[in-house]
C-alpha cells in the first residue's frame, strides 16, 4: 500500500509539474511607438514550444494590418487579399481553426484590438507568416503530449516584452545613426542646389532582423523631410528606402486600387514613374513603390524601377500628399512650390 501511495503521489506531482494537455497559450502580433510612426513587424515571440492539443491566441497590437497565416508545406505565399485558397474570397478561416499541415489557416488582415485562436491537434513544426509583410515569420514547435516543454507562458510574456522594446528602440538608434543620416543627406541634395533646398524625399525607412525562429521587420511609416520647397517647373523625387514595405505618394483623391499608378503617370527612361501636376486639384497617385526585390518569384512583381516616383510642379501652391496605405498612421507631407 505504501508503495502504491508513493507511486500515486509521484504521478500527481509529475502531472502538476507539466502544463496540462490542451493548455492555452498567448502571443502578440506587431508593436508600435506612441505616434504609430514606428512599427515593429514581428510575431512576439516568433518561436514557441507547445503540446499537441494546445491552442495559441494571438492578439494584434498595431494599427498596421497583419495576418496570422499557416500555409501548407510547399505552398507559395499568396497576396494577402487572396488569403487561403481554395475557398471563397477573401480566403479567411475562422478563429479556432486547426493547423495540421494539410490545410491553410489565415486570419485575414487584422489590427489592434483583434485576436485570433489556432488549435494544434498534431505534433510537428509549423511555419508562421504574415501575408502583408514578407519579412515577418515565426515557427510553432508542437511536441507530443507528455514531452517536457522548455518554457512556460511567463517566459513567453517576458520574451515578447523584451523583443517589443528592443525592436522599437533599435529603430530609434537606426534613425539616429550618423551613417543613416549621411545616406539621407547624400540623396536629399541635388547638385547645384543651395543646402536645405530639398528635391528628394525618402518614403519610409526600414531594417530587417532575425531570431532563430524567423525574420522581423522594423519600419518607420513616415516621409523623411515631409515638407519640402521647390520652384515652379522643378521636380521632386520620392524613393522608398524600406526593404519590404510598399508606400504610395498620393495627391488628391485616394484611388480605389492603391497598388497601380493613376492614369496620368508615365514612365521615365530609367524606369522611375513620373507625373506632372498643374494644379492642387489634380489627382495623382504613384501606385506601389517598393525597394527592388532580390529576385523574381512566381508572384506578380512590380516592374524594375518602380522604387522611385517623380512629380514636376508647374504652378506655385501648396500640394499636400499622403501614403494611401499608411495615412492613418500619420504618413503625410507637403510640397510647397514657389515662383
Amino acid at each position: 500500500m505504501k508503495r502504491l501511495a508513493k507511486t500515486l503521489l509521484y504521478l500527481v506531482a509529475s502531472t502538476l509539474a507539466m502544463p496540462a494537455f490542451g493548455a492555452h497559450w498567448r502571443a502578440s502580433v506587431g508593436a508600435q511607438g506612441e505616434n504609430m510612426g514606428r512599427q515593429a513587424m514581428a510575431f512576439l515571440p516568433n518561436e514557441m514550444w507547445i503540446h499537441a492539443g494546445d491552442t495559441i491566441t494571438w492578439t494584434f497590437d498595431s494599427n498596421e494590418i497583419h495576418t496570422v497565416t499557416f500555409l501548407v508545406s510547399g505552398q507559395m505565399r499568396p497576396p494577402f487579399p487572396v488569403g487561403c485558397p481554395p475557398g471563397p474570397p477573401p480566403g479567411i478561416t475562422p478563429s479556432g481553426s486547426s493547423v495540421d499541415g494539410a490545410h491553410c489557416v489565415n486570419t485575414g488582415p487584422q489590427v489592434a484590438g483583434q485576436s485570433y485562436t489556432v488549435r494544434f491537434p498534431v505534433a510537428g513544426n509549423f511555419k508562421l507568416v504574415c501575408l502583408v509583410h514578407s519579412d515577418m515569420t515565426g515557427v510553432v514547435h508542437v511536441l507530443p503530449p507528455g514531452m517536457p516543454l522548455p518554457y512556460d507562458q511567463a517566459y513567453y510574456d517576458r520574451l515578447a516584452n523584451d523583443m517589443r522594446h528592443a525592436l522599437l528602440a533599435g529603430m530609434d538608434r537606426s534613425l539616429n545613426d550618423p551613417d543613416a543620416q549621411q545616406l539621407f543627406d547624400m540623396r536629399d541634395h541635388e547638385a547645384g542646389s543651395p543646402r536645405g533646398f530639398r528635391h528628394r524625399v525618402i518614403a519610409g525607412w526600414g531594417v530587417i532582423g532575425a531570431t532563430p525562429g524567423g525574420h522581423v521587420n522594423l519600419a518607420v511609416m513616415r516621409f523623411h523631410h515631409p515638407v519640402i520647397y521647390v520652384r515652379a517647373g522643378q521636380t521632386v523625387e520620392w524613393d522608398n528606402a524600406d526593404p519590404t514595405t510598399p508606400h504610395t505618394i498620393t495627391f488628391g483623391a485616394e484611388p480605389l486600387d492603391p497598388t497601380v499608378p493613376s492614369g496620368n503617370v508615365s514612365t521615365d527612361a530609367d524606369g522611375a514613374l513620373h507625373a506632372v501636376m498643374h494644379s492642387r486639384s489634380d489627382n495623382v497617385s504613384s501606385g506601389f513603390i517598393v525597394a527592388e526585390p532580390q529576385e523574381r518569384t512566381g508572384l506578380a512583381q512590380t516592374p524594375p524601377g518602380t522604387t522611385r516616383f517623380r512629380v514636376t510642379f508647374t504652378q506655385p501652391g501648396l500640394y499636400p500628399y499622403v501614403c494611401a496605405l499608411h495615412e492613418e498612421l500619420g504618413m503625410h507631407g507637403e510640397v510647397i512650390v514657389t515662383k
